[in-house]
């Protein structure tokens, strides 16, 4: 039988096999969106991303975007819809922005709580909506004057440039995004602009 040196040795390497496929996966996911932005890609291509690519690109870019206030963010596929979730500290994530909050709101929500957001994504002819679906925190569901608050006073300060329920431009050379439980599909356009074709 397995002492108990060899269970804790078998335990070490999972944990080193787990590190590495994630950082084999956050690598791919991060070349793939290489490519699509620095307009390497080749007219009518398909990336798919996998939800393993995408939640080890989270859990390794997030952290550098948002240094402070979330933690274990992680993401679920749907039928052209998807779920982030995280623990979230709203007061850390504004602290780390350089907002100062009034008295009041740092009460409200001062502490770590697990908040879980949906949207549902429309794309086609290189341009998509994305439409906020659900918000959760703490499993209490925000709606109407609630949920306006929140995106007002923390999500769009947080991301000025972020489309919500509003059609934007999808740019480089995306064509439409499809998403299914197991992979999302990212196709490019058939023909270039001139200055694409002029790189390629």
């Amino acid at each position: 039988m397995m002492g108990i040196l060899g269970r804790v040795r078998v335990l070490v390497y999972l944990a080193v096999a787990s590190t590495l496929l994630a950082a084999n996966d956050a690598a791919s996911c991060q070349r793939k969106f290489d490519e699509i932005k620095n307009d390497r890609a080749k007219p009518g291509s398909v990336y798919t991303f996998t939800p393993a690519e995408i939640n080890a690109w989270s859990r390794w870019k997030l952290p550098q975007e948002i240094p402070q206030g979330m933690r274990e963010p992680s993401v679920q596929f749907g039928n052209n819809s998807g779920t982030g979730r995280a623990l979230i500290d709203l007061l850390k994530m504004q602290h780390a922005k350089g907002a100062k909050p009034n008295w009041l709101i740092e009460k409200l929500i001062e502490g770590e709580r697990p908040m879980a957001i949906g949207v549902a994504i429309q794309s086609g002819g290189g341009y998509a909506t994305v439409k906020l679906l659900s918000v959760e925190i703490s499993g209490v569901r925000a709606s109407g004057g609630v949920l306006d608050f929140l995106i007002r006073t923390f999500f769009r300060p947080l991301y000025p440039e972020a489309h919500i329920d509003e059609k934007f431009e999808m740019g480089n050379n995306v064509e439409r995004l499809e998403i299914y439980p197991d992979r999302a599909l990212v196709y490019l356009k058939k023909t270039f602009g001139p200055a694409q074709r002029a790189q390629k």
